[in-house]
């Protein structure tokens, strides 16, 4: 695979973009398919990755000028190309680049006509899900024969502001602007490109806790209809609540903010008694969603403070886990987040003491906290089984074996995911730069300069297609070597509450 050529139709667009890239190879093809096609032979594409960078017409609605469409496919038809579309899957992780470099950018397919389009024809486009057309992508992204694409297009007009009207200068300008503006991420891209193996973590993505608090809310939509209100996230992942407000979940922040006699779900990660209290108060119809696992640590809670023991609860202060299990008996439990804050702590009596833990910790962190309290108190009672899940031991160990053999690792999860962060810094700490992202739109692009191995895996509640979109994203850079590393079946099941099953 050779260095890429950037193509630009126009001469307006080489003038935009090539300054901005002197050291790459800045082609201009020329005006339409026919130009497109021989410049795209003349110059050996077919050996080479292809990025188009030029202007565009907008088919779709709420496009404006100066926008930016990064093509995840290109399409065209006739002298315009052969039907058959070309994928660009590295789209995301080029769109995401350009947001965080502040443009507007809109992903989408993009069409190449033989002639610049119109009226009832571009509505005919939109109809068919295309964002924007121009008259050159399909034969030079056809050209690049299955090396690595990139399309990235400027709006000029748009069905409001047509061609040939006044104020088609200052679009032009707009457009331009940020076409050059785009430039610093074409390079990125062109830095990335590379053959490389990815190592997907076995296992990854949702664990039967997250599972079954996401099939409680579906199964409540079907059974008493939307709306049906969750308190909390269900699970900590946008997607995830996305997916559910769709199909008509109301999340909400407080019960006060749910209709007096109203059904609502309680989260996977528990909640304090006085939330029941609310509910009961309100006359709410309750579902618990909480997790098994984290029931399990509020029953050590309330059995060891029941005996008048001081629990230490080991995990972040902040978590909605842990303020859950701190609720179970607040005057009882003390939160101890790291081995100096466990060095500090003290007990009403030293002889009557426990600790429970997070369930989402690092495995290696929490232990080392748990050692500092039974150094300090000899007479310190333990849960009778680890308070961390299966889940996130499992994962851990994942991450652990990939991070061995990767130069990069991505952890697919959102931020406020306490068992994917823990994963990031598992990796971290076995020497393995690490990142959290929440879809292949976040993974910066310079993180994979130089990466010939990535390891990839998935908090517990990530969704497993984000991985599969990650893997994909990433094959849009160059041939792809994709296995696994398997550590540990997972068979775990949990029953559901009545209410839903």
């Amino acid at each position: 695979m050779g260095e890429a050529v950037i193509c630009t139709p126009l001469a307006v667009e080489h003038a935009a973009v090539a300054p901005a890239l002197p050291d790459l190879t800045v082609l201009r093809t020329g005006r339409g398919p026919a130009r497109s096609a021989a410049s795209a032979a003349r110059a050996g594409l077919r050996d080479r990755p292809v990025a188009v960078a030029g202007l565009a017409g907008a088919v779709a609605a709420g496009l404006r000028p100066g926008d930016l469409v990064v093509a995840t496919e290109v399409r065209g038809s006739g002298a315009a190309g052969n039907g058959v579309p070309v994928p660009v899957p590295a789209a995301p992780l080029v769109a995401g680049a350009l947001r965080r470099a502040g443009l507007p950018v809109r992903l989408g397919p993009v069409h190449t006509s033989e002639r610049i389009v119109h009226g009832a024809e571009r509505a005919a486009f939109a109809a068919d899900g295309v964002l924007a057309v121009d008259m050159e992508s399909a034969q030079l992204a056809t050209g690049a024969a299955g090396h690595p694409v990139l399309v990235v297009r400027a709006v000029v007009d748009t069905p409001e502001h047509p061609l040939l009207r006044p104020g088609t200068a200052g679009r032009g300008v707009r457009a331009l602007r940020n076409l050059r503006a785009a430039a610093p991420v074409i390079r990125q891209w062109q830095a990335a490109l590379g053959a490389r193996e990815l190592v997907l973590a076995s296992p990854r993505s949702f664990c039967a806790g997250v599972s079954r608090a996401i099939e409680i809310v579906e199964r409540a939509l079907e059974r008493y209809s939307a709306p049906v209100y969750v308190r909390r996230q269900i699970v900590h992942n946008a997607h995830v609540v996305r997916q559910l407000e769709a199909k008509g979940a109301r999340f909400v922040l407080e019960l006060d903010e749910v209709p007096p006699g109203a059904r609502v779900i309680l989260a996977a990660h528990g909640v304090a008694p006085e939330v029941h209290r609310q509910a009961a108060e309100r006359d709410l119809q309750v579902i618990d969603a909480t997790c098994p696992l984290v029931t399990k640590v509020h029953n050590e809670v309330r059995r060891f403070t029941g005996r008048g023991d001081t629990v230490f609860l080991i995990g972040h202060a902040d978590h909605e886990e842990v303020v859950g299990t701190h609720g179970q008996a607040p005057e009882q439990v003390i939160v101890v987040g790291d081995a100096r804050e466990a060095a500090a702590a003290q007990a009403a009596d030293p002889d009557r003491v426990a600790y429970a833990m997070q369930t989402t910790l690092a495995v290696d962190e929490a232990d080392q906290i748990a050692d500092v309290l039974r150094q300090r108190f000899p007479k310190l009672a333990a849960p009778s089984r680890d308070d961390i899940c299966y889940a996130t031991t499992n994962r851990q160990r994942a991450i652990r074996a990939i991070a061995a053999e990767t130069d990069l690792v991505l952890v697919v999860g959102s931020a406020n995911s306490s068992n994917s962060a823990r994963l990031v810094e598992v990796a971290e700490r076995a020497g393995t730069p690490a990142h959290l992202v929440e879809d292949a739109g976040e993974v910066d692009l310079r993180w994979l300069a130089g990466a010939h191995r990535i390891g990839i895996s998935a908090g517990a509640s990530a969704p497993p297609h984000l991985v599969d979109e990650l893997a994909r994203a990433l094959s849009g850079l160059g041939p792809v070597d994709l296995r696994t590393t398997h550590v540990v079946d997972e068979h775990m099941q949990f029953s559901l509450p009545r209410e839903v099953s």
